[in-house]
């Protein structure tokens, strides 16, 4: 699966997603794009799944037709040790993202 990481997740984080095609937004140029232009350069470069920790990019897109699925990540902060007790959650949920879906993931079972 092609997966971008937003601005607000560690660029490291593209190594903890084997099997995985990721890349971070700075990686394609794309640091200072907002959210609605990100998703549509997104969509053209064929990624299918952009992973961030925004908490209300789920709030602020319509992904009604979109061919891009949203990952939002909660976690105390946007560190990697902050991140990584999600990477099995995430690795999991993957496996079954649909165009147009956000996903919040959190070990806060409220949120997963």
């Amino acid at each position: 699966m092609k997966v971008l990481l937003d601005h607000c997740v560690p660029r490291p984080f593209e190594k903890l997603l084997p099997g995985h095609e990721v890349v971070h937004t700075s990686r394609m140029g794309w640091d200072l794009l907002e959210n609605g232009k990100l998703l549509s350069a997104a969509e053209a470069e064929g990624f299918e799944v952009m992973v961030t920790v925004d908490q209300n990019i789920a709030y602020q897109q319509n992904l009604q037709g979109r061919k891009i699925a949203i990952v939002s990540l909660r976690a105390p902060s946007n560190s990697i040790p902050s991140l990584q007790p999600l990477i099995g959650l995430l690795t999991s949920r993957l496996q079954n993202v649909q165009p147009g879906q956000v996903i919040m993931i959190s070990l806060d079972k409220n949120h997963v």
